[in-house]
């Protein structure tokens, strides 16, 4: 979860994601973790910005031979 999407506006000073969005995405997560579980296999949750969480987490893995990524688009 990168911060950055919590904090301040996106357009016209409306918030990017306000509570109930939120609240739908933290049900996903849970649930896509329950799911990828009852088939043997996890989710790594993070909080912070993704280019210093991604890189952190390839430091801890040791093991990572590809990361893609995928960028918004901004208007």
């Amino acid at each position: 979860f990168d911060p950055r999407h919590y904090l301040g506006t996106h357009c016209y000073g409306f918030l990017k994601t306000g509570p109930h969005r939120l609240r739908f995405l933290l049900e996903s997560v849970k649930d896509l973790r329950e799911t990828l579980k009852k088939k043997g296999s996890t989710l790594v949750v993070r909080k912070g910005k993704p280019e210093d969480v991604v890189c952190d987490l390839i430091t801890q893995l040791g093991s990572v031979s590809a990361v893609a990524f995928n960028e918004e688009v901004r208007e």
